[in-house]
């Protein structure tokens, strides 16, 4: 989430879009942030993805071989027991997977542009049978969380925020160094 707000503060017609898409929604359900409601905000997921691709939690993921593997169309083979490194980072800034991979695109994952993105490039979740069972609950959940607030407020970059914006090596979690501080305003 709040990565997802600091690029929509950096990028106010995303904003106002998903604020639109929320208000919407919202008043086709009643006024009711539910799960039918949360499900109709795709516009909104489009956007929570995108952050998710350009700050993924993780920067690497790491996985063993379980049985020796022939890479395809080469002599190499992993050997059983090997650790692998998956460059999760690079390969969601590689402009072979994601062009212009600087620019914030939530357009990228609409349902007209998703078949563009390559199987196993999108690994904010991980992938295949390893990949993280809580993707939908943490998707839902960042989706509450963003539709209560952008109904009410309107979000903009506080000048506390250390610009450009820096990953602090020394954390697990992709954090930002100096954190990010947002200012908002009532609506």
């Amino acid at each position: 989430m709040t990565f997802a707000l600091f690029e929509m503060s950096l990028n106010q017609e995303v904003q106002e879009r998903v604020r639109q898409e929320v208000k919407e929604v919202l008043a086709r359900q009643n006024g009711e942030i539910n799960y039918d409601s949360i499900m109709e905000m795709k516009y909104m997921e489009q956007v929570i993805r995108e952050a998710l691709r350009m700050y993924s939690p993780a920067s690497v993921l790491k996985r063993r071989c379980i049985k020796d593997y022939k890479v395809p169309g080469s002599d190499l083979v992993i050997e059983k027991g090997t650790l692998a490194i998956i460059p999760v980072v690079g390969i969601h800034y590689d402009e072979d997977h994601f062009p212009n991979p600087e620019k914030f695109d939530p357009e990228r994952f609409s349902d007209k542009n998703i078949h563009n993105i390559k199987p196993f490039s999108h690994l904010a979740f991980g992938g295949g049978r390893r990949e993280c069972i809580g993707e939908r609950f943490g998707i839902m959940q960042s989706k509450v969380g963003l539709a209560t607030l952008l109904k009410k407020y309107k979000f903009t970059l506080s000048e506390k925020t250390q610009m450009p914006l820096k990953m602090d090596p020394s954390q697990f979690l992709t954090t930002a160094v100096g954190d990010i501080w947002l200012d908002y305003e009532k609506i």
